[in-house]
């Protein structure tokens, strides 16, 4: 791990950070009713976690006692696999799960360490929840909030107000989802994750920015709070394996097929959640929303601006404002490292992108202030709201002078 990197000359903060849960994460908090539903087993000597009655490989370690090594992918997305290594090949060695991925505490003290003055925090195992128990919503809420409420023991969601933890809203029946927000709200959250996919309610999936949902978005704009759309399980699995033949769960951590992997190179999961938000109208509705893009990728925001504005033309009265306008209002996002950000820019503004790691997961930044060199070029300005300025307005912090 990072230890005494450099200091630069602003406030840093990574936008895309991530935590490991305990094994107890999903079950401490969970209702009686419920103790069955999330459980862990032994595999021929290695835990797996069974949800509903099914043994789950979406992460092949899910107590993650043992974890990839941080940014070990790193080079494999910046310059390819020109040597055709297996994946195992690429991740090498596992690590033992160090305090600082485990608890905020120790985390708050590798921050120091790597030069990061705040950072969201992110949960990695909690993404298999939702897909999982989309047609059971009440379960599906209710495990949600169980994690959100061990999230407070370890996690807190402002931790001395440098650690920013992103407890999640599934929105799929509206009066949970409020009474959700409410209480994550109630102890002092900045921010609030959610899936890139249809919600599941009980009238099955549907998009959670039809008018339906609107009570749930008034409140989430009266508060203030961001809003995080964190790539995820989104369940779009399933059309990948119509056409590959298959019944396989997504997998977080696994190499996909050629044809799989071409598909997930489009960013389709976040493309649709983008253009529902702005085509469905959600946005014009609750003009105050402000949502972060945290690990989609960059590459598709100029053709799917193209296309949005595109539709615009053919059916003007259909929509508020033109498409690309309202995506400049209303979106942040950070491109992932290997992308150049100065595409971005030129179509966002250096006002609406973010710095985000990834860190400690494989496919991330080994070190996180490494990014910076990505921004050369850049005026002096622009990169100090892209690494940290844009974040600390979104949230409202007060930043020390000594920061």
């Amino acid at each position: 791990m990072t230890t005494n990197a450099p200091r630069l000359g602003f406030p840093v903060f990574d936008a895309d950070n991530h935590l490991y849960e305990t094994r107890e994460a999903l079950t401490r908090y969970l209702p009686p009713e419920y103790e069955r539903a999330i459980d862990f087993v032994d595999v021929h000597g290695r835990t797996k976690i069974v949800v509903r009655g099914m043994i789950s490989e979406y992460i092949p370690n899910p107590t993650f006692e043992r974890v990839g090594r941080p940014g070990a992918q790193e080079e494999y997305f910046r310059i390819g696999n020109p040597e055709g290594k297996s994946y195992r090949e690429i991740i090498g060695k596992g690590i033992d799960c160090p305090p600082a991925f485990r608890e905020a505490g120790a985390r708050l003290e590798l921050l120091d360490q790597q030069g990061v003055d705040y950072a969201l925090m992110l949960p990695t195992l909690a993404s298999l929840i939702e897909e999982r128990m989309r047609d059971d919503p009440d379960l599906c809420a209710a495990a949600i909030h169980a994690l959100n409420r061990w999230m407070l023991d370890a996690w807190p969601y402002a931790y001395r107000d440098r650690i920013f933890s992103t407890p999640i809203i599934t929105p799929g029946v509206v009066e949970k989802a409020i009474e959700e927000l409410e209480f994550v709200l109630g102890h002092g959250a900045k921010l609030i994750l959610m899936r890139p996919a249809p919600a599941w309610g009980y009238r099955g999936p549907r998009s959670f920015a039809l008018p339906e949902f609107d009570p749930f978005w008034t409140r989430v704009e009266e508060s203030g709070v961001l809003v995080v759309l964190h790539a995820s399980d989104s369940g779009y699995n399933r059309y990948t394996n119509e056409w590959e033949g298959s019944t396989g769960e997504a997998l977080a951590f696994g190499q996909p097929q050629p044809f799989s992997a071409s598909v997930q190179a489009d960013h389709r999961e976040i493309q649709d959640a983008v253009t529902s938000l702005i085509a469905h109208g959600a946005l014009a509705r609750h003009p105050r929303l402000r949502i972060a893009l945290i690990e989609n990728g960059a590459g598709w925001v100029p053709s799917l601006l193209r296309r949005l504005d595109h539709v615009h033309r053919t059916m003007p009265q259909a929509y508020a404002d033109v498409p690309s306008a309202t995506f400049r209002r209303h979106f942040w996002m950070h491109p992932f490292h290997e992308e150049d950000p100065r595409e971005l820019v030129e179509v966002l503004g250096a006002g609406h992108v973010i710095f985000g790691s990834d860190y400690p997961h494989v496919e991330g930044l080994a070190e996180p202030v490494s990014y910076v060199r990505e921004l050369e070029g850049l005026p002096e300005g622009d990169v100090a709201r892209i690494m940290g300025g844009n974040m600390i307005d979104l949230l409202g912090l007060k930043v020390p002078a000594a920061a």
